[in-house]
């Protein structure tokens, strides 16, 4: 994967932040002919470009039929982060979604996810019911606002940042203009 390249040959942190894509996405998911109506969208070439793009980061990517409401999947993924290899979450979350085609708003689902990377379930259950981690996932959302970001993957560096799955020069390039080192050897 391009971001792991990047982190091995830099020193840098990546630090994942959460963006409200489509967030007016009902708890039950919508069909992606719905998600799309109206926009001239053809679903079958925007699948295989999807997979092409899944292909060179190495990623799998499964026959996806829906379209959820990831909110919760935020919320659990902020709590994660504080948890010991918690960052396990977000490849398990990106699995669940996009190769399993599993909905992100249930609850019990984000829970088992949780649980096959580690986390406990019950401590997973417990911040999705009572929306601990709201309040850190509204504050990236705002931020996300404030930085005029306007899709996903959006890689930011200081100000200046690239939106899109960019070829990794181009990430590379970023990176350097802003004056980051690479790793020694």
């Amino acid at each position: 994967m391009r971001v792991e390249r990047l982190r091995q040959a830099f020193e840098i942190e990546v630090v994942y932040r959460h963006f409200p894509l489509h967030p007016e996405t009902p708890a039950e998911g919508r069909t992606l002919a719905e998600l799309f109506a109206g926009r001239n969208v053809d679903i079958p070439a925007a699948k295989v470009r999807m997979e092409a793009l899944m292909a060179q980061e190495g990623l799998p990517y499964g026959e996806r039929t829906m379209t959820y409401n990831s909110r919760l999947a935020q919320e659990l993924a902020a709590w994660a982060e504080t948890q010991p290899r918690g960052n396990a979450i977000h490849d398990a979350v990106f699995r669940a979604y996009f190769v399993g085609n599993r909905n992100l708003a249930d609850i019990d689902t984000l829970i088992a996810v949780a649980a096959g990377v580690g986390l406990a379930p019950e401590e997973a259950k417990e911040v999705l019911q009572y929306r601990r981690f709201c309040e850190a996932v509204d504050a990236d959302w705002q931020r996300s606002r404030d930085l005029s970001v306007t899709g996903v993957p959006t890689f930011i560096i200081g100000n200046r940042g690239l939106v899109g799955a960019q070829p990794y020069e181009q990430l590379e390039m970023l990176l350097l203009e802003s004056g980051v080192k690479r790793q020694v050897p």
